[in-house]
Order: C-alpha cells, then sequence, then structure tokens
C-alpha cells in the first residue's frame, strides 16, 4: 500500500450480509445475455453496429424475492476481448463464478453485474468518444445504465452504481468514472493501460515504420502485432479524421516522425493529463486501483496517478502486488474488487423504487 490517503475497508470475518439478506448457502446466480442498442454508437465511422451484447449477472436472491432492488456493478473488459472474457463458463477471470464463491464465504453482498460487449474493428474504442469508433464513453454512463436500470431491479442511483475494469477498461474505468459522478458513486481500476502520454505511441524506427506501413485494414486484423494494433485503437479513439478513409485517423507517425499536434489530441484523452480537470468529481467517489509489480510501465503510470491524487488530498488507496499484467486478475476480483464495492454501494432493498 503506498502513502496516500487511504479509505479504509474493514472486511473482518462476519458477513456482509444480514439475516434477511442471505440466500441459502451455495445458491447460484443467474447469467443472462442480452442485446443493447446503443444511440450513441450509431454512424460510428468503423462500421461496428450499435446493437451490443452484454452479459448479465443477477445473484442468488434476485428470483426469490420480487421485491428486492440490487446495486449493480459495470465491469469494463481489456483490449481485443469480450464480455464472454468474463462471463463464459471456462474463462479465467469467471465474473458469476467468483461472485457465488463470494457470497458463500460471506465476502460480499449481493448485487448485480454487468459487462458489456466492446470490441471493435479495431480490437477496442478505449470506451472513449469520438466520429470513428463512435461514443462509448455515453454509450457505457447512460444507454448501458439506462437499459439495465429500465429492465431489472436495480437502485436506480449513483451510491449504487460502481464502475470497475481491467487494462483498457481500467482506463475507461478512469476516464468514464472521473466525469460521471452522477453515475457512478465508486471506482476500482485495474491495471489500467493508456494513461499517460507516451501510451500505445511507436517510439523506434522500427515501430513507426511499422504503424505508418498499416494503411488498409486487413480481413484478419488480429494477425497484426499487438503493440500496432493498440496504437492503431489509440489513434482511431483520441485523433479520429472522417475525412480519412479507408481508417478515419489523423496519424501521429509521418514520414518516420512523430507528429506533435496529432500526439497533443491524443495525449488530450489521457487520464494523468485530463485528472486535474475532474478532482472535484474524484472526492465524490470511492476510489481505488491496483498494479502487479512486474507491469512495469503501467505500474510507473500508477505510481504517478497515486501521487496527483495524494497531493490533491483525494481519498483512495493503491496497491503494487506482486503480479504481471494478467497473472493474478481473477484472484484481485473475487479477493479486492467484490468486496470493495459491498463495502461501498448501496445495499440491496426491498424498499420502492427511488429515482436517479
Amino acid at each position: 500500500m503506498s502513502a496516500a490517503v487511504l479509505i479504509t475497508v474493514s472486511l473482518g470475518a462476519a458477513p456482509f450480509e444480514s439475516s434477511v439478506d442471505r440466500t441459502a448457502q451455495n445458491a447460484k446466480g443467474t447469467v443472462l445475455r442480452v442485446r443493447v442498442h446503443g444511440t450513441s454508437l450509431e454512424g460510428n465511422l468503423e462500421g461496428d453496429s450499435p446493437d451490443r451484447e452484454v452479459s448479465v449477472y443477477l445473484p442468488p436472491g434476485y428470483k426469490s424475492d420480487s421485491q428486492r432492488r440490487y446495486p449493480v456493478l459495470y465491469m469494463l473488459h481489456g483490449f481485443t476481448e469480450t464480455d464472454l472474457s468474463y462471463f463464459a463458463t471456462d474463462a479465467r477471470t469467471n465474473i458469476p463464478a467468483s461472485a457465488d464463491r463470494t457470497l458463500d464465504a460471506g465476502t460480499s453482498r449481493q448485487m448485480i453485474i454487468v459487462t458489456p460487449n466492446a470490441m471493435t474493428v479495431y480490437g477496442g474504442s478505449n470506451y472513449s468518444s469520438g466520429a470513428t469508433t463512435g461514443d462509448w464513453e455515453t454509450f457505457v454512463s447512460h444507454d448501458l445504465v439506462s437499459y439495465v436500470d429500465r429492465h431489472f431491479r436495480t437502485i436506480p442511483r449513483a451510491a449504487a452504481r460502481g464502475l470497475a475494469g481491467h487494462s483498457m477498461g481500467g482506463y475507461g474505468t478512469l476516464r468514464i468514472g472521473m466525469k460521471h459522478p452522477d453515475v457512478f458513486s465508486a471506482l476500482y481500476v485495474l491495471s489500467a493501460c493508456c494513461i499517460s502520454r507516451t501510451s500505445n505511441i511507436p517510439d523506434t524506427p522500427e515501430e513507426m515504420a511499422e504503424f505508418e506501413a498499416f494503411t488498409e485494414r486487413p480481413e484478419d486484423y488480429t494477425q497484426i502485432p499487438s503493440g500496432i494494433r493498440t496504437a492503431v485503437a489509440a489513434a482511431a479513439s483520441w485523433a479520429p479524421d472522417p475525412a480519412k478513409p479507408p481508417l478515419y485517423y489523423d496519424s501521429p507517425v509521418q514520414n518516420g516522425e512523430l507528429q506533435e499536434s496529432v500526439i497533443a489530441r491524443m495525449t488530450a484523452n489521457r487520464p494523468l493529463a485530463m485528472i486535474d480537470q475532474y478532482i472535484g468529481n474524484l472526492r465524490k467517489q470511492r476510489i481505488a486501483f491496483d498494479v502487479g509489480d512486474q507491469d512495469t510501465n503501467i505500474a510507473a503510470n500508477l505510481t504517478e496517478l497515486d501521487r496527483v491524487l495524494t497531493t490533491y488530498q483525494v481519498p483512495h488507496t493503491f496497491e503494487v502486488y506482486e503480479g504481471n499484467h494478467t497473472n493474478r486478475i481473477p484472484e484481485r476480483f473475487e479477493k479486492e474488487v467484490l468486496p470493495f464495492f459491498s463495502a461501498h454501494l448501496q445495499r440491496s432493498s426491498r424498499a420502492s423504487k427511488e429515482s436517479s
């Protein structure tokens, strides 16, 4: 744990739920996969469908008590992943199994958990807003939340909504969360990518040449080297240009040289550049973030985020644990993320529907 100002979360040995809220031991939640239309995604230049698959976990008590309403955790997946990366039966980070286990152990409360399929032509939108990728920021903060509140028994207010994500999803959590404290009251960021000026920018002659050689979308985009894919996705997200088909972005590299004007546009979307504008919002929220010590660049960036928040005296927790970018995410989700939101989101209630 860093020297940051901390929010203390006491988990203790006692179960989170009251005796009224607990369901039978070993009861299982229900998983649904629905389709949500994103008005904010219509007309995106990549050609991605505005109709998105969304996986939803309903806790065990959802069926047995038709009057009870639940808090909601929105969990954002990483680059080149989908909602099934967390909801498939063989997923490494298996949200339904983790939620069921923590309920059995009494280390979490019952909540609805939602993950949208944010896969795009370029492997991911960085949950950002622009003509090329579409307005994913509004899709998550408005279209998706509105759909879930209309179709499920939620507690439709910020105090009962949390936002979390890993890697690209961690970036999305920071970006969307700091802008929308009226929607999400608690944020948990796992190994967020893309938050500093140099993230996903080609910086060697070889990388720059490879990036410039990418001029047309191949049929199998997954065969493009991962470093180039992330750079392409970043340019499409943060330097869109409707006048430049077929890629529809301004390149941060031209004739072997970095284009500072394009990089400045991209930098404006980096949380370390944005954060000073949203300190007031962040002070309203519960915030935690962590990273593996072997995830070198991301660990350095999140350490800087910790420093900035500490300087502003924004309460938060930050932990550097032993691990790399992915190997302990299943454990972190189960042992840290779910208890965090169980401690900080408004608990499930049989009260009448509240306005948001």
